[in-house]
């Protein structure tokens, strides 16, 4: 299970690129003239829409902050030729959605927002001051999100009904499961970089080969992933959990077979683009011990949401009653109780927890050490707070994943193979030119 939905549904969601309307503000090593961040002139043209070097310039100096790397005009001359595919790919997506008429929510967005912070470590807001901090407008991540978020719902529109796996497709992904036991897993995070021309592949290794210098140098991998790689794991700081080597692209299983923990690999080949992976962990299937947990919550909905971070009067006043109440309760039916009373806006019991998979590690620590019995601090997440009580904890042999975690591998490999193809599609329906 890669995302334990106590605190927030999972959000199933490709890598946020750039929006076209970047940053106004320079960049260090930067100045007034080609490429620099007040450069109107043309990058390139998508069906009629203009990409220029303001924004190529903007967005590479966006990456160039959020891994570590001072940009500086040798930097983001390097940067431009990827960044300048990532801003095409951006536009037609944002161009699909307006043609579909798709509208994102401030709410959506928001809980995306806070998404992204729980995963990283962040506390509420923290995302907001440390983009203020580099000089980066809030206002480009907001746009990044809305966009993506926009995206998946076009992605689920094409789907449709037939996104929800029938039986028989339950029944064959549990047989699969079955053949890996005795195998071993591999705990991997991924950073996906696209090549949508053959021409540019060079520029699109060169991109990956600057991400892979910085990563080895100490930058953060969830946060350059959730900011920049192009896979559907992005804003789990693309994060895959443990996968069978079945799962993964033969380039990649052969690749991580033979890489030590903690190793970051080299640019991966892989159909579509290049792979840059890290290995976490490996175990070997239904031969290790899990760690499980019988949990209940009670969430109390906020009567607005959070907006930047800031909790107001009306939020620390539902806090403040929450954690009253909680402090009341004590035994798993007490918390059932309460979240029946606040409306069971969430579930109160979210079934069998494994604790390996519980992200972000924040609350993995949180559930492993919380006394049974005893609710916890309160959770604040932008649409709400929540308290939880761990009910026991067992040990047993590892089993096959709950049905809601095997339908959800179903459907998040149909998204990303529907994303992929339509993305595809939109190239060579279009007409794009670049300067």
């Amino acid at each position: 299970m890669k995302q334990m939905q106590i605190l927030c549904a999972a959000l199933a969601l490709t890598a946020f690129g750039a929006a076209p309307a970047m940053a106004q503000k320079a960049m260090p090593g930067t100045s007034p003239g080609a490429g620099s961040p007040y450069d109107a002139s043309i990058a390139a043209v998508v069906n009629g829409q203009v990409i220029t070097n303001q924004d190529v310039t903007n967005r590479a100096a966006l990456l160039a902050v959020s891994i570590g790397i001072t940009p500086s005009a040798e930097v983001l001359a390097r940067l431009r030729p990827q960044v300048t595919s990532q801003l095409i790919d951006q536009t037609l997506e944002l161009q699909e959605i307006e043609q579909r008429n798709v509208t994102v929510s401030d709410t959506d967005v928001e809980a995306a927002i806070a998404h992204i912070e729980q995963t990283n470590g962040l506390p509420p807001g923290g995302l907001h001051a440390r983009l203020t901090a580099a000089g980066i407008p809030f206002s480009t991540l907001v746009a990044q999100l809305r966009t993506e978020l926009g995206w998946q719902t076009v992605l689920h529109q094409i789907l449709g009904p037939g996104l929800e796996p029938t039986q028989g497709d339950m029944d064959a992904e549990k047989a699969a499961l079955k053949a890996e036991l005795g195998s071993t897993q591999y705990h991997i995070s991924e950073i996906f970089v696209p090549v949508t021309n053959p021409a540019n592949d060079s520029n699109a290794r060169n991109f990956a080969n600057t991400v892979i210098s910085q990563l080895r140098a100490g930058a953060a991998f969830p946060i350059v992933a959730a900011q920049f790689s192009q896979a559907p794991s992005a804003l789990q700081g693309g994060d895959l959990g443990f996968v069978q080597l079945s799962q993964l692209d033969p380039a990649v299983a052969s690749l991580v077979t033979t890489m030590p923990i903690g190793a970051i690999s080299n640019p991966v080949r892989v159909p579509g683009g290049y792979d840059i992976v890290q290995l976490h962990d490996t175990h070997k299937v239904g031969a290790e011990q899990q760690n499980m947990l019988s949990v209940r919550q009670a969430f109390a909905r906020f009567p607005t949401p959070i907006t930047d971070g800031q909790v107001g009067p009306a939020q620390t006043a539902v806090i403040e009653k929450l954690v009253h109440s909680a402090s009341a309760a004590h035994s798993c039916a007490d918390i059932a109780a309460l979240n029946t009373s606040l409306g069971n806006a969430r579930p109160g019991d979210p079934g069998p927890v494994n604790l390996a998979t519980v992200t972000p590690p924040a609350f993995q620590m949180l559930l492993s050490q919380l006394p049974i019995g005893q609710a916890s601090r309160p959770l604040v997440e932008s649409d709400g707070a929540s308290v939880v009580m761990v009910c026991n904890r067992t040990t047993e042999a590892e089993q096959l994943p709950p049905d809601r975690v095997i339908s959800n591998i179903i459907v998040e490999r149909r998204v990303e193979l529907e994303s992929q193809q339509l993305r595809d599609e939109l190239r060579h329906r279009s007409i794009i030119t670049q300067s």
